[in-house]
């Protein structure tokens, strides 16, 4: 499982010229699901996000996190994440979960996210989304398990 984690001022994100979720201030969050991907590792993601400190505290240091702001989650799936392009131009997406598969976990993290009471907005599962973004710093932190 990978994901990018983005600290935000704001996102909005449309399907077909719609919007379909909007926050107003603190984590967009990409999530690539491989497979054999596990509701365990979506258990330890979900722990990580919401504790990650890269909002500042009154001194400007990055100390504080998405709960202790008050900040709201974006997920998205991206199973681009996990694209190889190694041998050639054209990426190729097989270490990505099936989209049935895929989808349950993302669901799963969606659930684990919202259990510490954040606000927990979603993109629309495989589909083609536009997304506008505010990066705030720019933050951007990857991380894999």
């Amino acid at each position: 499982m990978r994901a990018v984690v983005q600290r935000v001022g704001r996102t909005r994100l449309s399907v077909d010229g719609k919007l379909v979720s909007e926050i107003s201030g603190g984590l967009a969050v990409f999530v690539g699901i491989k497979a054999g991907d596990t509701e365990a590792q979506a258990d330890v993601l979900a722990k990580k996000v919401v504790k990650l400190r890269i909002f500042e505290d009154g001194e400007g240091k990055m100390n504080r996190s998405v709960q202790d702001v008050g900040g709201e989650i974006l997920l998205v799936s991206q199973f681009t994440l996990y694209g190889d392009s190694s041998h050639g131009n054209r990426p190729s997406f097989s270490n990505a979960e099936r989209p049935e598969r895929a989808k349950k976990i993302y669901d799963y993290l969606a659930c684990k996210l919202r259990e510490s009471g954040l606000t927990v907005k979603l993109g629309v599962f495989g589909a083609d989304m536009k997304i506008e973004q505010f990066n705030d710093g720019p933050v951007t932190i990857l991380y894999e398990l």
